[in-house]
């Protein structure tokens, strides 16, 4: 008789495995660890913005804690140069030649921790790589491993000593979260997980660069129809129309809006698209994307209401085509 070979885990396995392990250390915080799974398997960048102490980059590395994928932590700086991102050629004096020394974007995940501490011109070291994922050294062309993703994290209260993300960045970002307090439940099993090391140094990886390459590919699979597709479309296109914006989603935007909704579909189960995929991702995906006008800020108008208005106005298909 021949053994029957143990069937491999399914995409939805795999997903839960990755959620519970990091909800090990992130206590109450399920639906913030789905949203940066879902960005993680929609091959995007993630934004975490949120005060101090409420765990953005224990988030962060507990992600890539969970994974077999190399991980890099950047801490940002104001003398941080963009060098120290992307690297750059080193003589050798053995072969009286320059050689590239990658830099620390060369990883599968790659933790910026307080981004906006660092000067505008080190920012800018990422948008190559976080939009094409190469890095450009002496006219020489550097490919990153893959998968890839960036997860930043930044504080909104602190502005002394920051610059403002330029809106080139921000479009890159697939993704902008944050983590919010616990419940004083979850607060207190924090506190009593600390004493029992339940801590992100603890944390022992459950899924490989393999499985996770696979639940990447599978996400891009699943299907959308051309009512989905103009659904999205009239979503963005609706931010911009709005007379409050001064700026809206772009066209990157209706593509992170349609492959978040493809990974959210596939978490669920599906092999298609709804617009439920759709209206759960956009405010996470699109409010980053807007900037309101002044006066309508003035008036207590906030991007998020763009989006809630843009939600609101623009019909939802009911008829999906197979």
């Amino acid at each position: 008789m021949t053994e029957e070979r143990p069937k491999s885990p399914t995409f939805g396995e795999l997903y839960s495995k990755l959620v519970a392990n990091v909800e090990l250390v992130l206590k109450g915080k399920r639906s913030t660890i789905e949203e940066v799974v879902i960005c993680l398997l929609a091959g995007g960048h993630l934004l975490i913005e949120d005060v101090p102490g409420l765990g953005k980059t224990t988030l962060a590395r507990s992600l890539a804690a969970s994974t077999q994928m190399q991980w890099h932590r950047i801490q940002f700086t104001p003398d941080l140069l963009p060098s120290d991102v992307t690297g750059n050629a080193i003589f050798n004096m053995k072969t009286s030649e320059f050689e590239f020394r990658p830099g620390a974007v060369f990883a599968n995940i790659v933790l910026a921790d307080e981004i906006n501490r660092a000067s505008p011109k080190t920012q800018s070291a990422l948008l190559e790589v976080m939009e094409e994922g190469t890095v450009t050294s002496d006219r020489t062309i550097y490919t990153v491993p893959r998968p890839f993703m960036v997860i930043a994290t930044q504080n909104p209260i602190d502005m002394d000593g920051t610059y403002s993300l330029p809106e080139a960045q921000m479009d890159r970002f697939l993704m902008k979260i944050s983590v919010g307090y616990p419940s004083a439940e979850a607060e207190a099993t924090i506190i009593a997980q600390e004493r029992n090391g339940a801590t992100v140094e603890n944390l022992k990886p459950v899924l490989t660069v393999a499985e996770i390459t696979a639940m990447i590919a599978y996400v891009k699979q699943v299907k959308s129809t051309p009512q989905i597709d103009r659904y999205i479309v009239d979503l963005c296109a609706a931010t911009r129309d709005n007379n409050a914006s001064r700026l809206g989603a772009s066209p990157r935007g209706s593509l992170a809006l349609l492959r978040s909704a493809r990974a959210s579909a596939a978490i669920d189960g599906r092999a298609f698209v709804t617009p439920d995929d759709v209206k759960r991702m956009a405010h996470a995906v699109l409010t980053h994307r807007v900037i309101v006008k002044p006066v309508a800020e003035l008036s207590g108008i906030t991007a998020k209401d763009v989006v809630d208005q843009a939600m609101s106005s623009v019909p939802v298909p009911h008829a999906l085509a197979e």
